[in-house]
């Protein structure tokens, strides 16, 4: 793996370079009025929500910090979201701490409020979805190591878990099939938002203002008010310039750090965690190494050449019905086909011959017909009948010959002239 892909591994971000402050993508910002106070602040939660916080994600302890942050004066609160989501618990204890607030809340979704952003958003006073925005809803997953009553209880929590969900999206919703529409991950427009009942409308919501307040202290909280002439001086322009730029330092040094960590997303650990015996050796099993006293070392090092070793090349995948057969294989099955199709032809011949010997020696044809009516069967085996159905006798076994100049077959012939107007007497 390159370094460059490398560097992409990192949670949320992807590919795309994290911010150099939390303000960049989670903030804010308050609209003074004439006298200096702030009735409107607007929170923007530009983000994925995560309890690491930093630039990690948002986190209970940063929405927090942000609601302390405002003026007492604000009474309504614009949370602007634009959120993949994140973790559930995470998302609940913000969407609580917003409904404590003595402020009323309107929940804007500006991009996508999807998974765990999308209870936050429908649980706020009012739900307004921008034009061309989304929400998405979806089960809960998680992952387990264990046994098979260890995956059974993580199915069960994640069921309570989902209940939890569930009860945030019926009381803003009322009763619906929510189980079946979380589990099909659902995807909804602004106007399905609507439609479904998780939002209240689609608009075009207004910001507060351009003012921001992002920080962990009365130092480095940054809330303007006044009038425009007093923004409109230079000097105050630079000092807001520098107070924001303090500010957006003072929040990247106080948000909290991933433990031990060589780069974004990549954990290093300062001490070697052994293996158990019983893992040691269902690996050692699997890889084949028949030496019961290999080391970690051995089995690591076999597992890296196991993995480095070129995968097989695909094969195409056969349709339906189809079998692959090894050459050689195909020309032994076909050699033996041919020789029980040439046996058989031979028993089937054999089978004819007797038959028709049969019926000359019942006196049922002449001798003077027999290959006629070998012939014949092999043409068409249900001849056969019509041989039997001949009146045994009917040829005389003992005359041989001509008498009074009549053919003691010509009855015969007649017969079977009659039953095979192609072949000629004899």
């Amino acid at each position: 793996m390159t370094d460059k892909h490398k560097k992409q591994e990192r949670r949320y971000w992807g590919s795309i370079e994290p911010p150099k402050a939390k303000a960049d993508f989670f903030s804010a910002v308050t609209a003074p009025t004439a006298d200096g106070d702030a009735t409107v602040a607007t929170i923007r939660m530009y983000g994925p929500i995560d309890s690491w916080g930093g630039w990690w994600g948002i986190s209970t302890e940063d929405v927090g910090r942000v609601l302390d942050a405002l003026p007492d004066t604000v009474e309504q609160i614009v949370l602007r979201i634009n959120s993949p989501g994140g973790e559930v618990w995470e998302a609940m204890a913000i969407l609580n701490m917003l409904a404590a607030h003595h402020a009323q809340v309107i929940a804007v979704v500006d991009g996508i409020a999807a998974s765990a952003a999308s209870f936050i958003a429908a649980s706020c006073d009012e739900t307004v979805m921008s034009r061309g925005s989304q929400m998405m809803i979806h089960s809960p997953w998680s992952f387990a190591i264990g046994n098979a009553a260890d995956m059974r209880k993580q199915a069960a929590f994640l069921d309570t878990l989902e209940r939890s969900m569930i009860e945030v999206y019926a009381e803003k919703a009322g009763e619906r099939d929510w189980a079946t529409l979380l589990a099909e991950e659902t995807w909804l427009t602004a106007s399905d938002t609507v439609e479904l009942g998780l939002a209240d409308r689609v608009d075009v919501v207004p910001d507060a203002g351009t003012a921001t307040t992002v920080g962990t202290d009365d130092d480095v909280l940054v809330i303007l008010s006044g009038t425009d002439e007093d923004i409109d001086d230079d000097d105050e322009a630079s000092a807001r310039a520098a107070r924001i730029h303090a500010a957006a330092a003072s929040a990247r040094a106080a948000a909290p750090r991933p433990p031990d960590s060589t780069e974004p997303g990549t954990t290093a650990n300062k001490e070697e965690l052994p293996m158990s015996d019983k893992f040691l050796a269902d690996v050692r099993d699997r890889l084949g190494i028949t030496d019961a006293n290999a080391t970690e070392e051995t089995v690591l090092a076999a597992f890296d050449q196991r993995i480095a070793a070129p995968a097989p090349t695909p094969t195409a995948a056969l349709p339906e019905g189809v079998v692959a057969v090894e050459a050689t294989q195909l020309e032994q099955m076909r050699a033996d086909a041919q020789a029980g199709r040439e046996a058989r032809d031979a028993q089937l011949a054999a089978a004819r011959a007797a038959t028709v010997d049969a019926a000359v020696a019942d006196g049922r044809i002449s001798p003077a017909r027999r290959d006629h009516w070998v012939a014949a069967l092999a043409a068409d085996p249900g001849s056969a009948e019509i041989l039997a159905g001949l009146e045994k006798g009917l040829i005389p076994v003992d005359l041989v010959g001509v008498t009074g100049g009549v053919d003691e077959a010509s009855d015969e012939d007649a017969t079977f002239s009659k039953l095979f107007p192609t072949e000629k007497g004899a």
